[in-house]
């Protein structure tokens, strides 16, 4: 079994030296009307570029963009489609970041692709395996405010229609591996069935891309068995939540690839060898799969302080290659 170190999403645009201030201050510039969205642009390219070498500096084996041009999950999506609206600040889950709630007028259409261009631009300045993150159509659907007078049922199909563009296209322009978020399914277990099945139509385009469905914020071991059997190909844990599925997984085993959330994205305090090592060599002979990934909890990009974020990721990677020797 090979254990690859990953990020799981986003990663801290902003840092303490004034250099790693300007994402900040271009945006107010841009809201201020004194750079054009060219400009604006290509300061976010040049920070997007920046946090890719952060992550490649700490060893990891796969990375993210880091989401640096995400104003948060939800509305970087919904503002670029027809049929939402974008309302108000709303917290996100149990965390202290904040989403841009949509609201659903009517039938939800893509304007233009939304993920293909950010994707592109970072596979080209990577020397890693880029990991695009896709949030999840039933997340998108459950967080958003629908007066369309149709059920919840039709809400999460739109939205995995153009979950399913996204994903088709990323595949189609060399993504090897797509992220797909669905946290808010652990809150709502009676609606697995609407995950299913936009899960089912999502992976229909994937063609030779791989998918993997990531929860967080939540404790996953009530519905471990189901998740493990979706039309996904890896499924990845927030074990921050869950303290009970390592012992489950043990027990029922898992044939697909797994991300390990093993490090607590939201917690300063950098993980401890031997804890996260003694955790992979009891489930470690249960999995099936060949490739299994180490990631944190959740992205770092809203929690963590940016010196404090590659610190823990440089530790994560000298956990996963201590625990390659070993497993």
């Amino acid at each position: 079994m090979e254990l690859l170190a990953a990020s799981t999403g986003s990663y801290p645009r902003i840092g303490n030296r004034p250099e790693q201030q300007r994402h900040r201050q271009a945006y107010a510039q841009l809201e201020r009307g004194e750079i054009s969205n060219e400009e604006f642009e290509r300061v976010q390219n040049g920070v997007t570029r920046e946090v890719i070498e952060e992550q490649v500096r700490a060893g990891l084996d796969v990375v993210t963009d880091g989401q640096v041009g995400w104003y948060d999950p939800i509305s970087h999506f919904a503002r670029k489609l027809e049929g939402c609206e974008i309302d108000g600040l709303l917290r996100f889950f149990d965390t202290n970041s904040y989403f841009r709630q949509p609201i659903v007028t009517g039938e939800i259409r893509r304007r233009e692709p939304i993920l293909e261009g950010e994707f592109i631009f970072a596979k080209g300045v990577s020397p890693k395996p880029v990991k695009p993150v896709v949030t999840g159509p039933y997340t998108l659907a459950k967080l958003s405010i629908n007066r369309r007078g149709v059920g919840l049922a039709e809400l999460v199909h739109e939205f995995a229609r153009v979950i399913a563009q996204e994903v088709s296209e990323l595949a189609k322009a060399g993504a090897e591996l797509i992220q797909i978020d669905e946290p808010a399914i652990l809150k709502n277990r009676n609606e697995f069935g609407l995950l299913k099945n936009a899960l089912e139509e999502v992976a229909a385009g994937k063609g030779k891309a791989k998918l993997a469905l990531y929860t967080y914020f939540g404790d996953a071991t009530p519905l471990y068995d189901k998740l493990v059997k979706l039309p996904v190909d890896v499924v990845g844990f927030d074990f921050t939540y869950s303290p009970g599925l390592p012992k489950l997984i043990a027990r029922l085993g898992c044939e697909k690839g797994l991300g390990l959330g093993l490090i607590d994205g939201r917690n300063t305090k950098l993980e401890g060898e031997r804890e996260v090592i003694e955790v992979l060599k009891l489930i470690a002979p249960t999995i099936g799969s060949e490739r299994v990934y180490l990631n944190p909890s959740c992205g770092l990009g809203e929690y963590l302080p940016r010196e404090v974020a590659f610190k823990k990721l440089q530790n994560m990677v000298a956990i996963a290659k201590k625990a390659g020797e070993l497993i």
